[in-house]
């Protein structure tokens, strides 16, 4: 009778301590990826997902991949506490997506992180531009890129917020595009690090003199953050952009 307790007293310690892990191992929350494949930004692409896969588990969230905005309505947003947007630009979005993704956006109902070719602003590919995702990036419109990359120096203005916890005041980014606009979006945004365009590794005309490369829109109730570099896989060597990254991701989701 004695050894029939100890057998089910064990049998029940192990169904907790397997209830237990299975809890601890259960996401925190769930990111959806809106990401570009193919083309000239597939390196980068690729080697983000890689990355993410990794560092996902071990910072407690699942996340889930889609390459076009078919599927995006308020019901599936409503599963993700944060819209990763890698390279993915804002056009060829349907209706019913570019309305999600306002109320999601505006009325706080999760956090976004956008990269690179998502401030592609303008008439591509036979779309019009999307007015409101240019007033969301600070009302800006593409102008220009420089198409021989260049490493370049980033110096981080908020060094307190929570996206530069941990990173340098000043890094390297190497092998990037540099996106150009028709405007400073610091006016309508809280810029947390510029490039210095002195620092470029080629020689090219293409600069704007104060050139934010990191900013978030305070004025909607989402959690944002845009990083306009992204073009290249190497960026995945760089520590201080995957430390920023990861903060990001945390800090939009609420953690």
């Amino acid at each position: 009778m004695k050894s029939l307790r100890f057998k089910i007293i064990a049998i029940l310690g192990i169904i907790i301590t397997l209830q237990a892990n299975l809890f601890a191992q259960s996401p925190k929350f769930k990111v959806l990826i809106l990401a570009e494949r193919g083309g000239y930004h597939e390196g980068f692409v690729a080697a983000a997902l890689d990355w993410l896969n990794l560092m996902a588990p071990e910072k407690g969230f699942e996340f889930n991949v889609i390459n076009n905005t078919n599927p995006i309505d308020e019901a599936y947003l409503s599963n993700y506490k944060v819209f990763i947007q890698l390279n993915y630009p804002p056009y060829m979005w349907t209706d019913k997506a570019k309305a999600a993704f306002i109320k999601y956006i505006e009325e706080g109902r999760g956090g976004w992180v956008g990269f690179h070719h998502a401030s592609l602003l303008g008439e591509f590919d036979g779309y019009q531009m999307w007015n409101w995702f240019s007033g969301f990036m600070g009302g800006i419109r593409y102008k220009n890129y420089i198409a021989a990359t260049t490493s370049g120096k980033v110096i981080v203005e908020a060094g307190q917020h929570p996206v530069m916890k941990g990173v340098s005041s000043s890094f390297i980014i190497p092998d990037d595009e540099w996106y150009s606009f028709d405007k400073d979006p610091r006016p309508n945004v809280h810029v947390l690090a510029t490039v210095d365009e002195s620092s470029y590794t080629i020689a090219t005309d293409i600069k704007m003199g104060d050139h934010p490369v990191i900013w978030i829109n305070e004025k909607m109730k989402a959690r944002n953050v845009y990083f306009l570099m992204g073009h290249h896989a190497h960026l995945l060597n760089s520590q201080e952009f995957k430390t920023m990254v990861t903060n990001a991701i945390l800090w939009t989701a609420g953690q």
